[in-house]
């Protein structure tokens, strides 16, 4: 009688520590997280975002810009020149010979047409009269001084309006057949703003021995007198130009860990987003994942968002 109670204690002990195994074998493995696993899990989600205000933002100089549409752009690089337009530009010469008793107006002074430039003796009569300016316009050019003998040979001043300029680009011979009257150029002013948009609307018939390239030139407004003549000057012609759904600057790009990135703006942090790109120019990158329009982002010293996330990493390994 007690041998039979041990085998069936024994069986019963047996079967109940083969259930207790079968649960924890059925139990999912992340079902419930270990303390460690949820720091680890934390810590990656902070990795991945780094909080910066708007006041550290504007001080570290990071553009934010929105991503929207873009237009991408095969191009072709000129170097030109800013000339005063040949049209609006007059050669104020004496009437006669004689000596210059008053000077009024001087290089880079803005003339009315009638305002008086200079006062002159004539030699003949021994009288004066006034020089007048024959258009609106901006003194570029004096060629005379007070006291000084003048006379019609010589223009003794150059007025131009300067509200437009001709831009006269050099095409290297290679590249005439790529260059149309009417195709458009994007003019870098080098001052920081906005390239300007024109058009070339004319194109030499004959080129230069020098320098084996023909002139394409832009006229251009220049209201805001963002370019001055005699400076050079660069443009990118248009050859050709694709709609893009989403695109970003160039310098929006960033590498973490062998992945390709950019940093989107959500309240006061930055979020790491993985970006798949499409085709690309100088400027702007299609972008076919990742981000979608309308959303802010890191367009320039993006770098310094990821420096502050690295730093971020570093302390949390710490």
């Amino acid at each position: 009688m007690i041998k039979r109670f041990v085998k069936y204690l024994i069986v019963v002990l047996v079967a109940a520590g083969l259930a207790y195994a079968g649960y924890q074998l059925n139990t999912p493995a992340n079902s419930k997280k270990t303390p460690t696993e949820k720091v680890e899990k934390e810590e990656h989600s902070e990795a991945d975002s780094v909080a910066l205000s708007d006041a550290k933002v504007d001080a570290a100089g990071i553009e934010l810009a929105k991503a929207s549409t873009g237009v991408l752009r095969a191009s072709l690089l000129l170097n030109g020149i800013v000339q005063p337009n040949q049209e609006s530009l007059v050669q104020v010469t004496p009437r006669f010979p004689g000596i210059v008793r008053d000077v009024r107006k001087r290089i880079g002074d803005v003339v009315q047409k009638g305002d008086v430039l200079a006062i002159v003796e004539s030699n003949q009569s021994l009288t004066p009269y006034e020089l007048k300016a024959a258009l609106a316009g901006t003194v570029i050019d004096r060629q005379t001084t007070l006291g000084e003998y003048v006379s019609e040979q010589k223009p003794a001043f150059v007025i131009a309006d300067l509200s437009t300029v001709w831009v006269d680009f050099s095409v290297y011979q290679r590249d005439l057949k790529r260059v149309s009257i009417g195709d458009e150029v994007l003019i870098d002013p080098a001052d920081g703003g906005q390239p300007i948009e024109a058009k070339i609307s004319y194109l030499s018939p004959v080129g230069s021995s020098d320098t084996q390239s023909a002139v394409a030139r832009a006229i251009v407004s220049n209201r805001e007198e963002r370019l001055r003549p005699g400076l050079f000057i660069t443009g990118r012609l248009t050859l050709s130009a694709k709609k893009v759904n989403v695109a970003v600057k160039s310098s929006a790009l960033q590498t973490v860990e062998n992945r390709i990135v950019v940093f989107v703006r959500n309240g006061e942090k930055f979020e790491v987003r993985d970006v798949e790109i499409g085709n690309r120019d100088k400027e702007l990158v299609e972008i076919t994942f990742g981000v979608v329009d309308g959303e802010m982002y890191a367009a320039r010293n993006s770098f310094i968002v990821k420096a502050e996330m690295a730093k971020g990493s570093a302390e949390h390994e710490h």
